[in-house]
């Protein structure tokens, strides 16, 4: 039996109905990966459904105004993005976009269109040369089904971010020792487990990247406690190589600790959060994101979706030397845009102090926690 105590963004209690009822879906027997492409015959991102589309996925050394330069490709092809994920971590990044053609707004099967799109892409990504030639591009193409989450870490995880010496001025704010996780991977000899213990600040979707991350590294979870206490989360989880096989070596626990470091840091963003809102057309990102490189700001982490006719566009900056964005920039670019579609700003919270062992509730456990076992096998599979 696996037990979850969950709470919504906000952190209260779920009463929607809807959402409970999706969440039984999801979950339920019909709810395997398999039947869901049958239960909803639309293609969807994430959580989303987009119609038809073509995925895009690029990888490659990011740099300043790098998004604005790729947009602007797609947005010259008069390919619509429909939605997009763009994650930066250890000075490479990782998007996948969803396009159609802006005619027909169906998936691209023209393979000279792709063709070319795809070179100019490639173009794009080796402006950026450094003595690595072999990970400065890739791009991929496809049509089908992906968890964008998921397949982001995929990408980082093939292209070993993990072991990115050289960091940008935000990563070296971020690397503060009270910033870093608390990882550590110890022998149960006795039970056959190794035990993989995760402290560190809490957060939406942290044990959906641990867990990926251990999967992906061909780990089965076998038993998992979880435990939440204000800004502070603490993860355990008993693992086995999927040969029954538990870390032998201290290369492979240093791989484990390494590789879960960076998959927890993709998705941290600090600073400053830009929501702009405003009705869907082609080269709306393309405009956006030159808006932003003119105005000096680094896109460190970005999502895209379409709601009916109008586009929702979430961008996490900083400035160009990876410091905290001035508010006399952010007045200009309000004056700027804030004519032409809704923009708000928000202050991504950033929690300086050291993890501190979390109180224990009445029954001996943190405020929120659970365990599992193997419930993730099959959707991760």
């Amino acid at each position: 039996m696996d037990v979850f105590h969950v709470i919504d963004q906000q952190g209260k209690k779920i009463t929607d109905g809807k959402t409970i009822d999706y969440i039984e879906k999801a979950l339920g027997p019909k709810g395997h990966i398999t039947a869901g492409a049958k239960t909803w015959p639309s293609k969807q991102v994430g959580v989303h459904s987009v119609g038809d589309h073509t995925a895009i996925e690029l990888i490659g050394r990011d740099r300043p105004g790098l998004l604005s330069e790729i947009s602007a490709v797609l947005a010259n092809l008069r390919f619509n993005v429909a939605a997009a994920e763009v994650w930066t971590h250890n000075r490479r990044i990782a998007c996948v976009l969803y396009v159609n053609d802006d005619t027909t707004c169906r998936a691209v099967g023209d393979q000279t269109r792709l063709s070319l799109m795809e070179e100019q892409l490639k173009n794009i990504l080796r402006g950026c040369d450094d003595e690595d030639s072999e990970k400065v591009a890739r791009t991929s193409f496809s049509m089908g089904f992906t968890h964008v989450d998921r397949r982001l870490h995929q990408m980082f995880f093939a292209d070993r971010d993990y072991e990115g010496g050289g960091v940008t001025t935000a990563d070296q704010v971020d690397h503060t020792p009270s910033f870093k996780p608390e990882i550590t991977v110890e022998r149960l000899e006795d039970k056959g487990y190794s035990v993989v213990n995760v402290k560190c600040r809490d957060r939406a979707k942290l044990m959906f990247d641990i867990v990926c991350t251990l999967t992906d590294m061909q780990y089965v979870v076998f038993h998992a406690a979880i435990s939440s206490d204000g800004p502070h989360a603490s993860q355990e989880y008993y693992i086995r190589h999927m040969d029954g096989c538990i870390l032998d070596t201290e290369g492979e626990k240093e791989r484990v600790i390494k590789c879960l470091e960076a998959a927890i840091r993709r998705r941290v963003s600090e600073g400053l959060s830009l929501e702009l809102c405003a009705k869907d057309r082609v080269g709306l990102l393309s405009e956006v994101t030159r808006i932003l490189r003119e105005n000096g700001l680094s896109v460190t982490r970005a999502g895209v979706s379409t709601v009916g006719e109008q586009a929702v566009n979430v961008f996490y900056v900083r400035d160009a030397s990876g410091n905290p964005v001035d508010m006399k920039t952010i007045e200009a670019l309000r004056k700027e845009i804030g004519h032409t579609m809704l923009f708000n700003v928000k202050k991504v919270p950033a929690s300086r102090n050291a993890y501190k062992e979390p109180e224990a509730s009445i029954a001996g456990w943190p405020k929120t926690s659970f365990f599992f076992g193997n419930l993730f096998e099959r959707f991760l599979a």
